[in-house]
């Protein structure tokens, strides 16, 4: 029988959909639900362990009471045993560090751990290359190489391990960003350690690519092509990223660039979106686009900084108005790897997969499979 560690911090990623760009420390959270945040960790875990329910009678878990990993369990019907400890509430850092420290005395044969990357850096900072891992994305910021590409990817690579299948053990690293700058527009992303991951194929994600990217001549070209393109009366929604950052500095605008901004008529009309301040502009607006760009080494289209495209958003928009934006060097650098939609509904997901349209340049583009 395999054991299986589970740490669920239940308040990742709830700053993602109301514009905070994070979810670190308590007083994000109690701004996020202020502007009416809901908590989604705990669905991206059942996500992740339901491919796991057909095997259940051959795993048991170690988990921490409460939300960070008992009611789960208990309400999928997995057998597991709990750790000598309450966590407070709101959790902490100092909560999950505290029963990763547990889990090691008890050595489970992989510890599986929902969250983002500050969620990863804890884990790392008790656990270091004791045990292997597994993250769960369910953060903000994922930028490490310890997830899965989706949770339902994460529950795939378990789900081998299980089987006796071929699963590989490599060390990732464990990286995370200075919220209070990304706040700010500003990308300073350092490592903090590397972790031991069980990987299997396509399932676990690249570390996400740093840097400003260098060919500005393919930018401007990119640029051009989307603004030639604007129709009058139209909502543009312009994602986050440098990428989608030429477009505005095409238009002469300014923009966020950690951010979603809404463009009408080739004017600047909101900055900084969050997801219910998209959901009322579409109520308001007929005719809407949006414009995105993937996320460099991992292929993320939405799922990754960008949780404003909420399900509702995306199904409202649908995919006939999504734009895409890439350099054809980001793309090679997936090295045959598809696209990733990650919007939390896996339905939504499923419906959008297949071959999209990129635009890579002035009336240049190509044709790629969204996964």
């Amino acid at each position: 029988m395999l054991t299986l560690g589970l740490i669920i911090n239940p308040f990742a990623g709830i700053g993602g959909a109301v514009g905070l760009k994070g979810s670190d420390g308590p007083l994000v959270v109690e701004e996020a639900f202020k502007r009416g945040a809901k908590q989604k960790a705990q669905e991206r875990t059942r996500v992740a362990l339901e491919p796991l329910l057909a095997v259940a009678d051959r795993i048991r878990f170690l988990t921490c009471a409460g939300d960070m990993g008992e009611a789960l369990l208990k309400g999928m019907g997995f057998t597991y045993q709990l750790v000598d400890f309450n966590p407070d509430y709101p959790s902490s850092a100092e909560d999950t560090q505290r029963v990763a420290q547990l889990l090691i005395e008890q050595q489970p044969d992989v510890l599986v751990f929902a969250g983002g990357d500050g969620t990863a850096r804890d884990i790392c900072h008790v656990v270091g290359d004791r045990l292997p891992v597994l993250g769960i994305p369910a953060g903000v910021k994922i930028h490490s190489g310890v997830f899965g590409i989706t949770p339902r990817a994460s529950g795939e690579v378990l789900l081998r391990l299980i089987e006796g299948q071929l699963v590989d053990i490599r060390e990732a690293e464990v990286r995370d960003l200075d919220e209070e700058a990304f706040r700010q527009d500003q990308v300073r992303a350092r490592q903090y350690g590397e972790m031991r991951v069980v990987q299997s194929g396509h399932f676990v994600q690249s570390v996400k690519q740093g840097g400003t990217e260098s060919e500005e001549l393919v930018l401007a070209d990119i640029a051009a092509q989307v603004v030639r393109d604007m129709e009058d009366d139209v909502l543009y929604l312009i994602g986050s990223g440098k990428t989608t950052q030429c477009i505005m500095d095409e238009l002469m605008l300014e923009s966020t660039l950690l951010g979603v901004d809404a463009v009408l008529n080739q004017e600047l009309l909101a900055q900084d979106l969050s997801e219910a301040e998209i959901w009322a502009l579409l109520q308001r607006h007929k005719d809407c686009v949006a414009v995105v760009s993937i996320m460099g080494g991992q292929g993320h289209v939405f799922g990754r900084g960008n949780q404003q495209f909420s399900p509702r958003i995306l199904r409202s928009l649908g995919k006939d108005n999504l734009r895409i934006i890439s350099t054809k060097t980001k793309i090679t650098g997936l090295n045959g790897r598809p696209l990733i939609i990650d919007s939390g509904d896996p339905a939504l997901d499923k419906e959008w997969g297949g071959l999209l349209e990129v635009i890579t340049g002035y009336d240049d583009s190509l044709v790629y499979p969204l996964a």
